[in-house]
C-alpha cells in the first residue's frame, strides 16, 4: 500500500513538473527577449520529470523483483 501511495505522489510530481515546463515554453513564445532563458528553465523542469519517472520505475522494478523470484 505504501508503495502505491508513493507511486501516486511521484506521478503527481511528474504531472506538475511537466505543467510548469509547459508554462515556461508558452511564456517563451510571448517573450522573445527571454526565450532562451525560459526554454532552458523548461528543459530543467522536464529533466526533473524524467528523473521522477526513472525513480518511479526503478522502485517498481525493485518491488517486483523479489516477487518474481
Amino acid at each position: 500500500m505504501n508503495g502505491q501511495i508513493n507511486g501516486h505522489a511521484i506521478l503527481e510530481n511528474v504531472r506538475r513538473y511537466r505543467g510548469i515546463a509547459s508554462l515556461y515554453r508558452q511564456t517563451a513564445a510571448f517573450r522573445p527577449g527571454q526565450s532562451w532563458s525560459l526554454l532552458e528553465q523548461a528543459q530543467d523542469w522536464e529533466a526533473r520529470a524524467l528523473s521522477e519517472l526513472e525513480s518511479y520505475f526503478a522502485a517498481r522494478m525493485d518491488y517486483a523483483a523479489p516477487r518474481a523470484a
